[in-house]
């Protein structure tokens, strides 16, 4: 698993995640030396949006998000997902899979990731960003159910 981070104004190195995210792990490997320092260049103005996943909601998190005064999106608990990394985490796998032969192990593969994932345009990043309203909108109109995105 790798984790990363986008937004109009820049985007997170990735990280790879070796075995399961915890709290605690999530929390020190990923929001103290990634988020934090992301959202502190973004300015006073920046919202984290995470999903629901038990580890990024634990209490320890909780916490420290609290503590690093860290302004972040709530979600209802089965929400839908209209997180724009998920179309930044498609647009990657797609450019990853043009590469020819496949990678031939774990370290050439996370290699390509972080190279096609820096070398997505911002445009395509802010664009998918810039669609947050209507993507609420859509969802909001469909009941919580299919959209086009």
């Amino acid at each position: 698993m790798v984790w990363g981070g986008i937004s109009t104004r820049l985007r997170t190195p990735l990280y790879h995640v070796v075995g399961n995210l915890t709290g605690v792990r999530y929390q020190n490997e990923i929001l103290q030396p990634l988020v934090v320092p992301a959202l502190q260049a973004i300015g006073p103005r920046a919202i984290l949006q995470d999903d629901n996943a038990p580890p990024l909601r634990s209490a320890a998190v909780n916490t420290f998000i609290q503590q690093a005064r860290v302004n972040r999106m709530l979600w209802q608990a089965n929400s839908p997902d209209l997180n724009p990394i998920e179309h930044m985490w498609d647009e990657l796998c797609r450019r990853v899979q043009q590469h020819h032969p496949p990678p031939a192990n774990l370290g050439q593969l996370l290699q390509w990731l972080q190279q096609e994932w820096n070398g997505v345009p911002r445009a395509f990043i802010c664009n998918l960003i810039h669609s947050m309203r209507q993507r609420c909108v859509e969802c909001l109109a469909h009941n919580g159910g299919h959209t086009r995105y």
